[in-house]
């Protein structure tokens, strides 16, 4: 059945219309019969989501519409949120090569039931993500939804309203006056204008009408938070735009940082002490670090950035003296001193090729620990890398694995090439720490291969070692920048909703009585006392309680 929404003033009003657009009667048969103040939010205009027949797409459209979907969708994503707060992410930590591990002997039960749900990854997960963009979708629907209605209600604002409209508001007058009506109808006008009114008058009828803005300030709250959301969703989504790694440097080592074109360097590391006379009595005699700093140079990668068979040509484009809070700062890149340690670290060891078949040794050559080049030319023989091992370990198959990416227990995979030996070559296990060679048992591994060659260090002169392991903490943040602007324009929406408020004054004058009524969003009482002044001013006395509508909300 079609209802008919044509209302008697001759205007047709689109179908869940409750309040006719052009003179404001209801036309709703149960609502017109009512005695109610008039729910006047939207002006009774007709919203989408209160389509009587939905459609799949309304009924989606409906569904994001709810603000009580809304709100659950907001409480579920606070307690996953807080949820991945319990235990550390596993983002937070430098080296953590088996998580699994770490959260069942750090947290036991929990932990390991914790990182078997995916909690440990709470804010990189694609259940997460599905909520806040859930809750984005809400954001937009809910606010089109309103805002649509609402500005179609505002901009399309009739002066003569119907006597229904006017006297279910929520401050209503209706009493005798003298005279002209137009001429007091122009009278209060004027009246009004004084109190900063926008004032629109037809004939006997007017309408007065002041801080409209305030009535958008949900919506650019909804706004802000959008942007925000956004921002926070690009920042996971758009390469380059978020990135918080850690890189451990040794003095006069170069190091790429992960997933960018650039490398940096530590040209030394130094470490400053409180001297006794800077320390209190009961500190003194005691090592305290006052600050430590990472000398380092910033490069760029201009050629061979990709290419693994040689070198990646570099340019310098930032030095600083990196410090606890004083970062090394390069368009949007900044590198933090984060931590250090303090122990013996393997750089770099010049061992030597010894052809037991012959005693002749060959060599030495230069084999860094950290990216180690992939071919070596060691006298007639051709050294091939086909696998290192920052810290070597063996899995529970017996299959060698690497314990962390720290050079702790270094061991590399050569395949040795050259004369009197097979075409493909011979695989050789090389560890260049004694202690490792001993402890795995290199000759036993490499078995005929240690027959025929040893690869070793001649004397500690061909080992360099590091004193301190300077660790930055890399960090990119691109999407920050948004999420300042979305919390800027919330708070603007905030403050427009709070200290301000909309109020509307209609009036007509019929046969020499008048019908006013008056709406604000908020504060009725500051409304009733300023309609009771207006009317003081144009000669009608009246006590502002008198001016209250009496009867029910609707």
């Amino acid at each position: 059945m079609i209802r008919n929404t044509k209302c008697e003033c001759g205007h047709q009003n689109p179908v869940g219309t409750v309040l006719c657009e052009a003179c404001g009667k209801p036309l709703d048969e149960e609502l017109a019969a009512s005695d109610s103040v008039l729910e006047m939010r939207y002006d009774g205009m007709a919203r989408r989501s209160q389509k009587p027949h939905p459609n799949p797409v309304d009924r989606v459209w409906n569904f994001f519409s709810s603000v009580r979907v809304a709100v659950w969708l907001i409480v579920i994503t606070l307690a996953a949120a807080a949820l991945g707060t319990v235990f550390p992410q596993e983002s937070a930590f430098v080296n953590l090569t088996d998580p699994a591990a770490y959260y069942r002997e750090n947290y036991g039960t929990i932990g390991a039931v914790y990182h078997a749900l995916g909690l440990s990854r709470t804010f990189e997960s694609w259940w997460f993500i599905t909520l806040m963009v859930m809750i984005g979708a809400s954001l937009v629907i809910c606010s089109l939804d309103r805002v649509l209605p609402l500005y179609r209600a505002l901009t399309r604002q009739q002066v003569r309203k119907h006597l229904q409209f006017i006297t279910r508001q929520q401050v209503v007058y209706v009493g005798p006056i003298q005279g002209d009506a137009e001429a007091w109808t122009a009278r209060f006008a004027e009246i009004l204008s004084r109190k900063r009114y926008k004032v629109r008058t037809d004939g006997n009828a007017l309408l007065a009408e002041k801080n409209r803005f305030s009535r958008w300030g949900p919506y650019v709250i909804h706004i802000g938070l959008i942007v925000f959301l956004l921002a926070v969703l690009m920042r996971g989504v758009i390469p380059g735009w978020y990135m918080d790694e850690y890189v451990g440097l040794d003095d006069g080592e170069i190091e790429q940082i992960p997933r960018t074109g650039y490398f940096v360097k530590s040209l030394g590391f130094r470490i400053d002490f409180y001297s006794d006379d800077e320390l209190p009595e009961h500190l003194k005699g005691q090592l305290r670090v006052k600050q430590f700093t990472t000398k380092a140079v910033l490069y760029e990668c201009v050629a061979y950035c990709d290419d693994a068979t040689r070198e990646p040509e570099l340019k310098e484009v930032a030095a600083h003296d990196i410090r606890v809070n004083s970062p090394l700062s390069y368009r949007g890149l900044r590198l933090y001193q984060y931590d250090f340690a303090e122990a013996p670290r393997l750089i770099s060891v010049r061992p030597t090729l010894v052809d037991k078949r012959t005693g002749q040794s060959y060599g030495p050559f230069e084999l860094p620990m950290r990216h180690p080049p992939l071919t070596y030319s060691v006298g007639p023989f051709t050294l091939e890398l086909r696998d290192s091992f920052p810290e070597f370990g063996l899995d529970e198959n017996g299959e060698p694995v690497t314990l962390s990416r720290e050079p702790n227990a270094p061991a590399f995979v050569f395949v040795i090439k050259g004369p009197g030996l097979p075409e493909e070559g011979v695989p050789y296990l090389y560890f260049p720490r004694e202690a490792d060679r001993q402890r795995f048992g290199q000759d036993r591994i490499n078995g005929a291969a240690a027959e025929m060659f040893d690869i070793r260090v001649m004397s500690m002169e061909d080992v360099e070692f590091s004193t301190y392991t300077s660790y930055l903490n890399v960090r990119v943040d691109r999407g920050m920048p948004y999420v300042w602007t979305g919390a800027a324009i919330t708070m603007i929406g905030l403050v427009m909703g709070i200290y301000w408020n909309h109020r509307r004054i209609w009036l007509r004058i019929d046969d020499g009585v008048l019908s006013l009524g008056a709406h604000t969003n908020k504060n009725r009482f500051g409304l009733r006392a300023e309609v009771a002044a207006a009317l003081a001013k144009a000669g009608i006395e009246v006590d502002a309680k008198m001016l209250d509508n009496r009867r029910k909300e609707s």
